[in-house]
Formats: C-alpha cells, structure tokens, sequence
C-alpha cells in the first residue's frame, strides 16, 4: 500500500542534505515543487503531522534516488525542511535510503558537523570503516 511517511529528521541546513545526497549518489532537484510518488493516498494509516491529502506530492526541492521509482520530496517547516517519501516497498526508495532511512539520516549528520567543524576552523579526516565512517578532527 502507498503511504506518505515522514523521514524523523529535522533539516536545518539544506546545504548539508545537498552534500549528503552527492555522496550517496542522489541527486538534490532544487526547485522541483513536486516529487513523485504513487499520486493516491491509500489506505488509513494517518497523514504526518501538519501535512493534508492536498499537501501529498508538492514541495519545495525534491531527491531523486536512482534506480527508485519514487522521489523525496523537501518541504519548509518553520525554520527548516521535512522530508516526505512513500514508504510503498515497490516504489524502492527504503532499500536505497536504509531502513528508517538510516543512511540518509548518517549521511545528513555527517555533513552537518563537517560543516560546523570546518566553519570553527577544525581540520577534518575522514575514513570509511567496515560498519560506518569515522570523523577525526583537530584544530
């Protein structure tokens, strides 16, 4: 069944969620006001919070993911972005993001701290590790 389904992460840094997509191989559709999903709301698990059934395809960017049928799409919030996908296995979205989109949500954490880091003047190593990446930073 398509549901709409809200990625738990709050975006703050849109710049970041750029970079994020870069390095899993997704691309960041600025601009794009709609993403795609199955186009119908179906069945009755509830619609996220803040979100109506006319609100369900439109945003302010998109992600597309290749090899996914579905897009992601960016939606402003009050001072930040939410994430809107459907979770529908056919659509592939879950199998490229992660289960609850934990590569999505690795890879945005990631890049916000490189950013945050650099911009206080840290040097940064970075090395990719069997089970995750490990940040190394100094002044």
């Amino acid at each position: 069944m398509s549901h709409i389904s809200k990625i738990e992460l709050e975006i703050r840094d849109l710049q970041s969620l750029k970079d994020a997509c870069n390095n899993l191989g997704f691309q960041f559709m600025e601009g794009q006001k709609r993403y795609l999903w199955y186009g119908k709301w179906v069945g009755n698990q509830p619609l996220p919070d803040g979100i109506s059934e006319e609100d369900l395809g439109k945003c302010d960017h998109a992600i597309h993911v290749p090899a996914a049928v579905f897009e992601i799409g960016v939606v402003k919030k009050g001072n930040g972005y939410i994430l809107l996908w459907d979770s529908w296995v056919g659509g592939g979205l879950q199998k490229h993001i992660g289960k609850d989109s934990g590569r999505l949500k690795q890879a945005y954490a990631i890049e916000s701290v490189k950013r945050e880091a650099r911009k206080k003047g840290y040097r940064l190593t970075e090395k990719r590790m069997k089970d995750g990446i490990r940040l190394s930073m100094s002044l």
